[in-house]
């Protein structure tokens, strides 16, 4: 179970970006954040992550302090994070980058499971390199099939829809479903799409640094997509 109490961030030019987020997520269970763009969805996910230290409160794992972590003691400890735009990675093939993310010495046929499982064709993808000769929806894809390899207890997602195109993300509403039945893990993702939406344990909306409504989706999305509320909470967002 994570937990966040009490999470503000504060930027170096001041802007209180998140303001007292409490949350619990509880294990296996998926969960989306939604919200206006601008809101702290991504700044969340850095800072349960480690990528961004909060500037007041705690993160607990599984009853444990891990405020003062890094990226590297988190993922260790079973946090993984998938960027809105996949790192690139010069030498290394495709199959080199899911064993690292499996900790183990995978075959190529255990490693072409995952490449499968994402939609790609595994022999035209396991030996290339993690370079730009992938397309940003290739390199999505490839980012997830790892993910799957590591099978850690908590696996973060900003915005994995972006750049990928309409058949991809049909694809992508699979793999989320069944990386949730098969892996038994918690799953967060960072999302505005109603798709995504539609599958989660549990929908949380931030706007303007602050968590203002949370529940199932069944309670929470009618003031999302309801004609008679007007999505109310992405009127004031950036776009």
């Amino acid at each position: 179970m994570l937990e966040l109490k009490g999470v503000s961030y504060v930027a170096d030019d001041g802007k209180e970006i998140l303001k007292n987020i409490n949350l619990v997520i509880e294990d296996a269970k998926f969960v989306v954040i939604t919200g206006p763009n601008g809101g702290g969805k991504s700044t969340l996910a850095k800072v349960i992550a480690g990528i961004i230290k909060p500037t007041k409160g705690q993160i607990i794992l599984d009853g444990q302090d891990i405020t003062d972590w890094g990226i590297t003691e988190r993922a260790k400890a079973g946090i993984s994070f998938a960027f809105q735009q996949p790192v690139r990675f010069k030498g290394v093939t495709v199959k080199d980058l899911i064993m690292l993310a499996s900790g183990k010495d995978l075959s190529t046929a255990a490693a072409c499971e995952y490449l499968s499982a994402v939609g790609l064709c595994a022999k035209d993808y396991i030996d290339r390199e993690v370079n730009d000769s992938l397309s940003g929806g290739e390199l999505k894809r490839i980012e997830i099939a790892t993910v799957m390899a590591r099978k850690t207890k908590l696996t973060l997602f900003d915005e994995p829809e972006a750049g990928i195109d309409l058949w991809s993300f049909k694809n992508l509403i699979d793999v989320f479903e069944k990386m949730h039945r098969e892996i038994q893990a918690s799953i967060l993702i960072i999302s505005h799409q109603e798709r995504i939406l539609n599958i989660a344990d549990q929908v949380v909306v931030i706007s303007n640094g602050e968590i203002v409504e949370m529940g199932t989706k069944e309670k929470v999305l009618p003031d999302l997509f309801g004609v008679e509320t007007g999505c109310r909470y992405f009127q004031g967002g950036d776009k």
